[in-house]
C-alpha cells in the first residue's frame, strides 16, 4: 500500500468487492517477490497490491476497478524479463497472470494452439510435439518464461535465425483494454487482412497496449534430426567472419550460436563440463535440412568455419556431445550470474557487421575496465554481451552502465538496433529515442495514446 490513504483503501475495497477471495496479495513479504524482472539497475517501487487473476473476466473487473481509481496497473508473466518491463512503479496493481495457464486447443489439421499467457513455453512445445508438432521461438528462459511474455517482448531464441521470432507466429490475441473491454483480434486463417494488424502491434508492446489473455499460435511441423557443426576460434572477430562467410554464400541453418571463453570457464566451473579446455570463441551450428542436403548444408558450414580461421571444426556424429554444447550456452548467464552481478545487453547488427560490432564490444571492455562476455545468436546478428560487476566492486556499476550505453550506440552506428529481443522495457528508453526520430517517437505516443487513453497500462515503460 502506498501510504495508506482513504483512496488506496477505497480501490482495495473494489478490487476485493470485484474478485474471488484470494486472488488480491498485501503482505508485503509476499509482494517483494512480484516487484521486479531480472533486469539489473532498473528501478521499481511498492505496489498497492498484486492481483492473480484465474478467469479473462477477473482480468477485465481488475482494470476496470483500476480505470475507476486511476491505478497504474503492470502486467506479469513468468519474470524472466531483462530489460525492467515487468517491474513495479509506486501504487501500481501488479497483474500476475500465471494462473491463466492453461493449454486450450492444439488442432493439429490447422496446425495451431490456442493457450493463455500463463502457459509456459517449454510446456506448449512439449504438448506440441506428442501431436508431431512444433512451436519453434525458443527463447534461453523457455523452461520458465511464459508465452503472455514472449508475445509482450517479441522473445526469440536460437532458432530465430531459421524460422523467425513469436511475432511470425501469433495469429489471434484476446485482450483487455485501457478502457476495460475484452476484445479479440487477429484470425485462425493462412490469410487475412481484414483491418489493421493489430496482432502484429500488440506482440512486443509490453503491456502498454493491452492486457494479453488469450493467444493463437501457429505450429509447424515437427523439425527432422539435427546435425550440429562446431567450430573452435582464437578471438570472436574470426568467429564473427565464419557468420559473416555463412551469410555470403547463402546459408540459413536451424542454429547459429556462438559463446566465448569467459563463459564456457563460468560453465566449467559450475558444471565440469570440460568445454573450455580448447577454445577461446565455439560456434554451434545446426542443420535440420532433411536427407542427403542436409549433409551437404553442414558440410559447407564446416567449410565456412575452416576458412575463417577455425582451429578445429567438426561435424558432431555423437547427439549427446553435440547436446552438451548448446547446453553451455543456455548455462551461460546463471553461470556469468554465480560470479556477480550481470547486466544482460541485447542489440542486433546486420551480419555483414558482426565482426565488427565484436571487436567494438572488446574495445568497450577494455576502456571502461569491464568484463563483459558474450553470447549470441550469431546467425541473426543479435549479441547478448554480459556485462559482470564483481561482489564488492563499488565502482563497477557505474562502469557498467557506461559500457552498456556504448554498447548501443555502437549498433547504431553500425546500421543495428538497441535491442533484439529483449524489449524496451525502463532500460533502454534513452536508447530508443536515438534510435527513432521524433516523428517515430510521436507516433509511438498517438498509438499508445488512443489504446490507453487513461495512461494505466504499464506507464512509464517503452515510451
Amino acid at each position: 500500500m502506498r501510504d495508506g490513504s482513504s483512496d488506496d483503501l477505497s480501490a482495495l475495497d473494489a478490487l476485493a468487492a470485484a474478485l474471488p477471495q484470494g486472488r488480491i496479495i498485501v503482505d508485503a513479504d509476499v509482494m517483494s517477490t512480484y516487484v521486479r524482472d531480472q533486469a539489473l539497475g532498473a528501478p521499481f517501487a511498492t505496489p498497492l497490491a498484486v492481483v492473480r487473476p484465474h478467469t479473462e473476466l477477473e482480468v477485465q473487473q481488475t482494470v476496470r476497478v483500476c480505470v475507476d481509481f486511476g491505478i497504474p496497473i503492470v502486467p506479469r508473466g513468468g519474470g524472466t524479463g531483462l530489460s525492467g518491463g515487468a517491474n513495479a512503479t509506486a501504487g501500481c496493481i501488479v497483474l500476475a497472470l500465471d494462473n491463466l495457464d492453461r493449454i486450450k486447443e492444439i488442432d493439429v489439421d490447422e496446425r495451431l494452439a490456442v493457450v493463455g499467457p500463463g502457459v509456459v513455453n517449454n510446456d506448449l512445445r512439449q504438448a506440441c510435439l506428442e501431436h508431431g508438432l512444433w512451436y519453434p521461438p525458443d527463447p534461453s528462459s523457455a523452461a520458465w518464461s511464459h508465452i503472455g511474455g514472449n508475445v509482450a517482448t517479441n522473445a526469440g531464441g536460437i532458432c530465430c535465425v531459421k524460422y523467425g521470432v513469436t511475432r511470425d507466429y501469433v495469429l489471434a490475441l484476446r485482450m483487455v483494454t485501457g478502457t476495460g473491454e475484452l476484445v479479440d483480434i487477429g484470425r485462425r486463417t493462412a490469410k487475412g487482412v481484414a483491418g489493421y494488424d493489430l496482432v502484429g502491434l500488440m506482440v512486443g508492446s509490453e503491456g502498454t497496449l493491452g492486457i494479453i489473455t488469450e493467444v493463437t499460435v501457429r505450429l509447424l511441423p515437427a523439425p527432422s534430426p539435427s546435425r550440429t557443426v562446431a567450430g573452435y576460434f582464437d578471438s570472436l572477430v574470426d568467429a564473427g567472419r565464419a557468420v559473416s562467410a555463412i551469410a555470403t554464400v547463402g546459408l540459413t541453418p536451424s542454429a547459429l550460436e556462438l559463446i566465448d571463453r569467459q563463459c564456457l570457464v563460468a560453465v566449467d566451473e559450475w558444471k565440469n563440463m570440460g568445454v573450455s579446455t580448447e577454445a577461446n570463441t565455439v560456434l554451434l551450428a545446426r542443420s535440420d535440412t532433411p536427407g542427403q542436403e542436409g549433409n551437404q548444408e553442414a558440410q559447407a558450414i564446416l567449410e565456412c568455419f575452416e576458412r575463417a580461421g577455425a582451429t578445429w571444426a567438426a561435424v558432431s556424429t555423437d547427439p549427446e556431445e553435440a547436446e552438451a554444447l548448446f547446453e553451455a550456452r543456455r548455462l551461460a548467464y546463471p553461470a556469468m550470474e554465480r560470479l556477480g552481478h550481470v547486466m544482460t545487453e541485447d542489440v542486433c547488427v546486420p551480419k555483414m557487421a558482426l565482426p565488427e560490432m565484436l571487436a567494438r564490444i572488446e574495445a568497450i571492455a577494455q576502456r571502461h575496465d569491464t568484463v563483459i562476455a558474450n553470447v549470441a545468436h550469431a546467425g541473426d546478428g543479435n549479441l547478448h554481451p554480459m556485462l559482470l560487476i564483481r561482489h564488492g566492486d563499488t565502482d563497477g556499476r557505474t562502469r557498467a552502465e557506461a559500457a552498456f550505453i556504448d554498447i548501443m550506440t555502437e549498433a547504431l552506428e553500425l546500421g543495428g538496433t538497441i535491442t533484439g529481443e529483449h524489449g524496451v522495457g525502463l532500460l533502454k528508453k534513452g536508447g530508443l529515442a536515438h534510435e527513432l526520430s521524433e516523428a517515430a517517437m510521436s507516433l509511438h505516443r498517438a498509438v499508445k495514446s488512443a489504446m490507453d487513453p487513461f495512461g494505466i497500462l504499464n506507464p512509464g515503460k517503452v515510451v
